[in-house]
């Protein structure tokens, strides 16, 4: 089941009518207390969360998502109709798993969904991950490109792990600068920046699958 908290009856009834037309169960509310009485009862696959709300607003609403235990790990796709690149990457700092800037398409946002959702189904245990020419051995802590072996700082290491255990998604500098670097370091957001570039060039053919979103921060794609 996937719920989609958007204020717009015209906006909804398209999002629900186009999950339920792509093989998805969903359903719709206007707000969030509607939206939270539903979950009291019933919990999501997925959350499509309007940034905008009448009362309580999206961003409000996934903070209280992630603050309880039954709902912390409810995959959430932000909407936003914002010009601005503030609210996304607030969203993003609170624990959304994407999102996407009004006026989107309808197969977009099909796109998305199933990207989340794979992204966050649950992992067989395994010591390799794999990413178009790309392999990280967590077991062995060593890393490939095209079969040659490469060799990376533990900050490095540690950043393209991130990178390949949610291939897709996108981190802001602060998100990376905390899970990296730890909530005591004292630096600025630029640490993250000078780290990417290095990576980049040590990944080679393949430091182009980090791509740096405008604004927000930097996800990892495979295109090929």
């Amino acid at each position: 089941m996937i719920f989609c908290v958007e204020d717009d009856q015209a906006i909804r009834d398209l999002m629900i009518y186009t999950l339920n037309s792509a093989g998805f169960e969903a359903k719709g509310f206007e707000d969030g207390g509607s939206f939270f009485e539903e979950v009291n009862s019933v919990i999501p696959q997925l959350v499509m969360l309007d940034i905008m709300l009448p009362g309580e607003d999206g961003l409000s609403i996934l903070k209280r998502l992630r603050s309880s235990s039954q709902t912390e790990n409810i995959p959430v796709i932000m909407t936003t109709a914002k010009g601005t690149e503030y609210d996304k990457v607030v969203g993003l700092d609170l624990g959304a798993d994407d999102y996407l800037a009004k006026p989107f398409g309808m197969m977009e946002m099909i796109s998305r969904v199933k990207a989340v959702l794979r992204r966050t189904a649950p992992k067989e245990t395994t010591n390799i991950l794999k990413a178009g020419k790309l392999v990280l051995n967590t077991g062995e802590h060593t890393v490939s490109v095209d079969g040659e072996r490469v060799q990376l700082t533990l900050k490095e290491y540690e950043m393209l792990k991130k990178f390949m255990e949610n291939l897709g998604r996108v981190f802001s500098r602060d998100q990376l600068l905390q899970s990296i670097w730890g909530t005591d370091f004292i630096g600025e957001t630029r640490t993250v920046d000078v780290h990417i570039g290095t990576l980049r060039t040590k990944l080679g053919s393949c430091g182009d699958y980090i791509e740096t979103v405008r604004g927000v921060g930097y996800r990892m794609e495979v295109t090929a």
